[in-house]
């Protein structure tokens, strides 16, 4: 069998991480197996599907590297193909109209099938039974039973589902007396010529059947018919629902999977019967579990940064998110972590997505946003870094490009953006850098903060070669002469020569600025440090 699978999105504003993260699923799956990786966009919602809108999807798309197979579907244009299937679903007896209080225009409703078990996945499970409050009747017609439960306090709880979940349905008394049977008007009910009202009821005792699939994240999954209800597929106004479009949308598409989130398998349940009543074999589903912040709730706007479009503007290349929200909920099942696109769809498979919620860490992704940006090309890196340096006025034309080379290179793993830039090694490319007032009050303005410069200030100027060794080498001299702490040296140095507390390594940074510019920049902070 040939995969096909498609992400679906409805869109209706900024594209939020965890949708794209599904889509992300789906692509990695049909490149995995050689298939295609179809777009489905659901427009329905005509106020909120705006231009503007599709072209937020397409843009994080293309801008992720999302390649789709086949031009996109727009269920905009599939109304008629939708209506076309009410009909037929109509005419087979699987959907009846209804119209809410019995006036007005009817709505199409798709009826759970009372004889469920020829739907593949239905199973018989066994005896039931429910108890219902004795002051509300018992209801049961050509939409299903109505009656209520017995809340904790005692009080009526309504409930309303489908006919189909009540097989064998008997309802008693509280002295155990059958007011009613089911199988007496089954006919007559399930034709829409019969409603029956029984009073005084105490309990239900029926036949529960399931709707059970193969989830291939989840597992096995079920649901009792008695805990759904048959629903409404087109609209009084004549406009098809979610679950219509969506199961036609599939079969038209020619679906083999659907990878989605997992507050779509309420969902499934309800789509399975369709695609049965619709002459199709349902496809394989997957339900990824949802991304969650550090509290275990979905991942939102308030956690940070929520969606593509957020990401790209604070500076993420796009293969590290995607690389990171493949791994959200997925392992390669080796240590791997920093890989190509290439290299995940080499490795994605169903069996490795995990069954548990994944919670999003925006310090991991910006780790792995620098190992992505260190794998890119030099002429790339500086570009990127030499914009960040331009918008924040520390780079003019002209400047010396080998020396921003060696910034970067000084950098390394402290740069995770290139909007890291300017914030983290502004200070390489001025003279007039400010100071931390906190760092220099602890590490200079106190006693022998001073001597030390002096002392780091004279052993520097001796070097007849200005290199990270000797700069060392002459630093641990100099506190052993003048009996000082070495570490306290390095703090004073870093703080003279970059105003910070932290860096890139000491000695490297200094050989990058280079004999004069140490040299200016210690008189400079000597300057600040009033004698002792």
């Amino acid at each position: 069998m040939s995969v096909r699978v498609r992400f679906a999105p409805s869109p209706t504003g900024q594209v939020h991480i965890g949708n794209i993260r599904a889509a992300i699923f789906n692509w990695l799956f049909a490149r995995h197996a050689g298939g295609q990786f179809l777009l489905r966009i659901e427009d329905t919602d005509r106020e909120r599907s705006t231009p503007e809108a599709v072209q937020a999807v397409l843009g994080a798309m293309e801008w992720l590297g999302l390649t789709f197979d086949d031009v996109p579907l727009y269920q905009s244009t599939q109304r008629e193909a939708h209506l076309a299937a009410a009909a037929r679903l109509l005419e087979q007896g699987d959907a009846y109209r209804f119209a809410k209080g019995g006036e007005g225009a009817e709505a199409t409703v798709f009826r759970l099938p009372w004889d469920a078990e020829r739907v593949p996945g239905v199973v018989v499970t066994g005896t039931c039974e429910i108890s219902v409050h004795p002051d509300e009747p018992v209801i049961i017609g050509r939409e299903g039973v109505r009656y209520a439960q017995i809340s904790s306090k005692g009080k009526p709880v309504a409930e309303h589902k489908c006919l189909a979940g009540f097989r064998d349905l008997e309802v008693l008394d509280a002295g155990e007396s059958v007011r009613f049977r089911l199988a007496d008007k089954i006919d007559e009910i399930l034709a829409g010529r019969h409603t029956e009202s029984v009073a005084g009821a105490a309990r239900l005792r029926f036949t529960r059947r399931s709707i059970t699939y193969q989830d291939q994240v989840k597992g096995v999954l079920a649901k009792p018919l008695d805990g759904l209800a048959d629903f409404v597929i087109v609209r009084s106004d004549g406009h098809p629902v979610f679950h219509l479009g969506n199961v036609a949308d599939d079969v038209t598409q020619g679906v083999t999977h659907i990878i989605r989130g997992d507050d779509h398998v309420e969902n499934t349940y309800r789509h399975l019967f369709l695609f049965h009543a619709l002459g199709a074999t349902a496809p394989q589903y997957a339900h990824l579990p949802m991304i969650v912040n550090a509290q275990g709730k979905p991942y939102s706007k308030r956690d940070g940064a929520a969606y593509v479009g957020d990401f790209r503007e604070k500076g993420y290349l796009p293969e590290a998110l995607f690389n990171y929200l493949a791994l959200c909920g997925w392992s390669p099942g080796d240590d791997r972590e920093v890989m190509t696109r290439a290299e995940l769809a080499a490795a994605f498979t169903l069996e490795k997505v995990l069954s548990s919620p994944a919670q999003v860490d925006l310090t991991k992704l910006a780790w792995m946003n620098g190992e992505h940006l260190r794998r890119r090309p030099v002429s790339e890196r500086l570009a990127g870094c030499r914009a960040d340096l331009v918008a924040h006025g520390f780079w003019q034309e002209g400047m010396d490009e080998g020396y921003l080379l060696k910034v970067i290179d000084a950098m390394a793993e402290r740069i995770k953006l290139y909007t890291d830039m300017a914030a983290q090694a502004g200070f390489f490319f001025t003279e007039d850098y400010p100071y931390d007032e906190k760092v220099m009050q602890k590490r200079l303005r106190k006693p022998g903060g001073r001597e030390g410069l002096l002392a780091l200030r004279e052993a520097w100027a001796a070097l007849p070669v200005f290199t990270a060794a000797a700069l060392e080498e002459a630093l641990k001299a100099a506190a052993a002469a003048h009996n000082l702490n070495p570490s306290d040296l390095i703090h004073a140095a870093r703080v003279a020569v970059s105003g910070m507390g932290v860096g890139p390594g000491l000695y490297v940074m200094l050989e990058v600025l280079g004999a004069e510019r140490v040299r200016r920049r210690l008189e400079r902070t000597l300057a600040l440090v009033p004698a002792a």
